[in-house]
């Protein structure tokens, strides 16, 4: 990795907006391009390490769209929403910040050590309070999520269960006067507790990339064109994940092809540079 730089209350890059936070961070170490992000709207993305299949379509989506405006994402690396958020905005060409509950020798988890080292690469940056051989402790994680909204300048969370602890970063960024999103969920679901319990609380529900802006204060930048496909087969897949599809399952059953000339379809897709996949069955348009 890179080397390690370190700031304090006095440092000129030190971020604005955390210096104002209650109990703002005495230093801060970083790796990667710090810089850059400061420049650009930033959004947090955070929500539940389980995540349905309907949680981890929606903050793919909506994380990609985010990228694409040129916004950074800011997340925890944690497993669940948070790894999906950076993952979609590297996918989507942008950058993203993770702000760590350790210190930086101590990627947490340690299988998203790769994940951390794609943001490095992609100009993105690596955070935390905490110095080198900080382990993360049960305590740390919740003491690094007033940073997490500190440095943002608004907050989503796709999907939280009522005892998330995306909940307590809402909480912080209401203090800290930052706006807070969440999307509504099947309200028969456990996993869709606590963002459906934001939004009657006044947090803005997001349906969509518009609402992000909105309520960012952003103007939408031009879509990127819709790729043709070279066949009728081709042009109804691209229509499904230009719509915001990802799963293949759904692309199947809403496609109406036969299993067989579907993944010949995709396969085609792909090979051509039109779709990439984003894993677990999930695929875009590039």
């Amino acid at each position: 990795m890179n080397k390690v730089k370190t700031l304090t209350l006095n440092s000129p890059l030190f971020p604005e907006q955390l210096k104002h936070i209650a109990e703002p961070p005495r230093q801060l170490y970083y790796l990667g391009d710090l810089e850059n992000i400061l420049t650009k709207p930033r959004l947090a993305i955070v929500g539940s390490r389980k995540v349905s299949a309907y949680g981890k379509s929606v903050t793919l989506k909506l994380a990609r769209e985010a990228a694409e405006q040129g916004i950074a994402i800011v997340s925890g690396l944690a497993l669940g929403i948070d790894g999906m958020a950076h993952q979609a905005a590297l996918e989507a060409g942008g950058v993203t910040l993770a702000v760590l509950p350790a210190g930086l020798d101590k990627i947490y988890p340690a299988t998203h050590r790769q994940l951390a080292e794609d943001i490095l690469k992609q100009g993105g940056a690596l955070i935390t309070e905490f110095p080198f051989g900080s382990q993360p402790f049960k305590t740390n994680f919740l003491i690094r999520n007033r940073i997490i909204s500190g440095i943002s300048d608004a907050v989503l969370i796709p999907e939280a269960a009522i005892r998330s602890g995306s909940l307590n970063t809402a909480r912080h960024a209401l203090e800290q006067g930052r706006d807070v999103m969440a999307v509504p969920g099947n309200i028969t679901s456990e996993l869709s507790g606590g963002t459906n319990n934001l939004i009657k609380l006044g947090a803005t529900p997001v349906t969509e990339i518009r609402d992000i802006l909105a309520a960012m204060g952003l103007k939408q930048a031009g879509k990127k064109a819709i790729p043709m496909g070279t066949t009728p087969e081709e042009s109804i897949v691209i229509e499904l994940l230009a719509r915001g599809i990802s799963d293949s399952s759904e692309l199947l059953h809403r496609s109406e092809l036969t299993p067989t000339i579907f993944n010949q379809t995709l396969t085609m897709l792909e090979i051509t540079g039109k779709v990439r996949p984003l894993g677990a069955g999930h695929w875009a348009l590039t």
